[in-house]
């Protein structure tokens, strides 16, 4: 378990500059428009696990994104004990759908929802800086809020910035800051966490990649341990497969910022759908 610091987490502030150019006598040069459509080589989808990437959206088109997370633990018992389970498969599962849509140019919606606690998530994401030659990063920002009983009660709104950074096509690394609102729900008392998620893609194959990420609480209410994913990727055509294992059946931001299990690891997987 992480002890919470005194400090709270400060949130990047985005700012895009404008630079007018004055008229030449010849035909200037025409702007690079990036194409959002375009394959990322490092960055296949708009998740790591359960945290979000910076990936973009083109315009008016859509991606589906299915978790699953089975609940039998893989770290209780003997190796016969989990192969007379399947490894988890026999003990239900936790399943969240997800599907997200660009409304205007580099701006997402998303609305997702999990059958723990029948939790209900809606989110945007602003992604106005994108990393290229003179930019060193891709910067993304996140507003969302949550209830339960399909967003009936319990509303946990959260706010983030996604920051990451494209090691050409090797490896994707990111830095997520969250603040989540209303994190002690059942205690009678109003908290609030700060995490910062960390992780990475590694692009080992053409298609395949290797996925991990961790998310310490840095202040506020916490409980249980840091929540922490890793998993072996296939992407084929506008799919993403992949195959996860992590301490935590929650997907959320509320659910990440409430930790993982201890002594638990959970057997899972991701299906994303790209519609463009």
């Amino acid at each position: 378990m992480t002890r919470p610091l005194s400090w709270m987490l400060l949130l990047c502030t985005l700012v895009v500059l404008l630079v007018p150019h004055r008229l030449a006598a010849q035909t200037p040069a025409p702007a690079v428009e990036t194409d959002d459509a375009a394959i990322q080589p490092t960055e296949p989808d708009f998740t790591l696990i359960n945290l979000p990437t910076t990936l973009r959206l083109p315009l008016h088109k859509g991606n589906f994104h299915l978790t699953h997370r089975f609940q039998g633990n893989l770290r209780e018992g003997t190796f016969g004990d989990q192969l007379s389970n399947l490894f988890g498969l026999d003990n239900g599962a936790a399943i969240g759908f997800e599907y997200r849509f660009a409304i205007v140019r580099h701006v997402q919606i998303a609305a997702y929802r999990t059958n723990i606690g029948r939790e209900t998530e809606f989110y945007g994401k602003w992604d106005p800086i994108a990393q290229s030659a003179t930019m060193p990063l891709s910067i993304s920002g996140i507003v969302s809020i949550e209830g339960a009983n399909n967003f009936r009660r319990d509303y946990a709104p959260a706010l983030g910035t996604v920051l990451s950074r494209k090691v050409g096509e090797i490896a994707a690394l990111y830095a997520t800051p969250m603040w989540v609102h209303n994190t002690a729900i059942g205690t009678g008392a109003t908290r609030e966490t700060a995490f910062v998620g960390l992780g990475g893609r590694l692009h080992v194959r053409p298609a395949m990649y290797l996925v991990a990420e961790v998310s310490p609480r840095v202040g506020g209410y916490a409980t249980g341990d840091p929540e922490y994913s890793f998993g072996l990727e296939g992407r084929v055509g506008g799919h993403v497969f992949q195959l996860n294992f992590t301490n935590t059946v929650g997907t959320t931001f509320l659910q990440t910022a409430h930790g993982g299990a201890p002594s638990s690891l959970f057997l899972g997987f991701n299906l994303a759908r790209k519609f463009y």
